[in-house]
């Protein structure tokens, strides 16, 4: 199993939530157990679907855009070098408000699996 990823060499997909992502670690590919790495891509004007995760943790932190994070009951705006700790079973989502993607690294612990997303 590979240690090691680039980011450009990774193929995108869509997940329940509607964004664009890359798994840039993950157990099923690379040499990490127990979390995953991947970057989301939100086109402007655009927003993932109101979502949770049963059972998984997840830290997003912005790389490049801006837009407003739906966390539970707040909304807030985010933007490069903003981090957001989500707690397992919190409803969020993100939209996209700048002209230019949004760039959102995504950790989970445990890693991203598409049974463990329920749409809201």
């Amino acid at each position: 199993m590979s240690t090691k990823s680039s980011l450009h060499e990774v193929s995108p997909y869509v997940t329940r939530d509607g964004s664009e992502i890359r798994e840039l670690l993950h157990p099923g590919q690379h040499g990490v157990r127990n979390q995953s790495l991947a970057e989301a891509v939100i086109p402007p004007g655009t927003a993932t679907l109101l979502h949770r995760h049963k059972t998984s943790e997840e830290i997003y932190h912005v790389t490049q855009g801006k837009g407003l994070m739906t966390l539970g009951g707040e909304i807030f705006a985010i933007a490069v070098g903003d981090s957001v700790a989500i707690a397992p079973g919190t409803p969020h989502r993100v939209e996209n408000t700048g002209t230019g993607a949004l760039h959102i690294l995504c950790c989970c612990a445990p890693a991203y699996t598409h049974d463990d997303t329920e749409l809201l």
